[in-house]
């Protein structure tokens, strides 16, 4: 009995570190493929900080944020319902990172309006946010259903 807890725990934990890794690893590549133009500008916040720095660290506040989100949305049983949830936490805090860098190394340094900021972080943000986001979900859905497949097989 104790074996049989200890191998669930030990699943459960794979799973959750492979989801946490899957963010991490989409994150980075979303704020890279939508912000990366602004690698090269200073940061107004932390003039000694790297753009690798700044995405490192927020795709890794990202993972743990999310998985800890998607752990807590397992509950739900409607895969419809939970699937537009997680798209939506997907894109909201990804559209913040993106918001908050454009603010930090270039908008910081001129005369952009809170309006203006908004509008250029989604024109620069929407596909890069849409294509990683659906493809996210899809993964996350895609290896679920293969664990339970794998253990309905065993």
């Amino acid at each position: 009995m104790k074996l049989l807890s200890q191998n669930k725990t030990i699943q459960f934990l794979k799973k959750n570190l492979f989801i946490g890794l899957i963010i991490f690893a989409s994150t980075l590549l979303e704020i890279y493929w939508s912000v990366g133009k602004f690698s090269a500008s200073i940061s107004s916040g932390c003039l000694d900080c790297s753009f690798f720095q700044d995405a490192f660290f927020m795709s890794l506040i990202t993972a743990i944020f999310l998985t800890i989100v998607f752990l807590i949305l397992s509950f739900i049983k409607n895969m419809t319902l939970k699937s537009i949830i997680e798209l939506i936490f997907l894109i909201l805090v990804w559209f913040f990172w993106n918001y908050t860098i454009f603010v930090d190394r270039e908008s910081s340094w001129s005369t952009y309006r809170f309006k203006e900021e908004l509008y250029y972080t989604l024109s620069i943000s929407f596909l890069p946010i849409s294509l990683l986001s659906i493809i996210t979900v899809v993964v996350f859905k895609f290896i679920l259903k293969n664990k339970e497949h794998i253990k309905q097989l065993n």
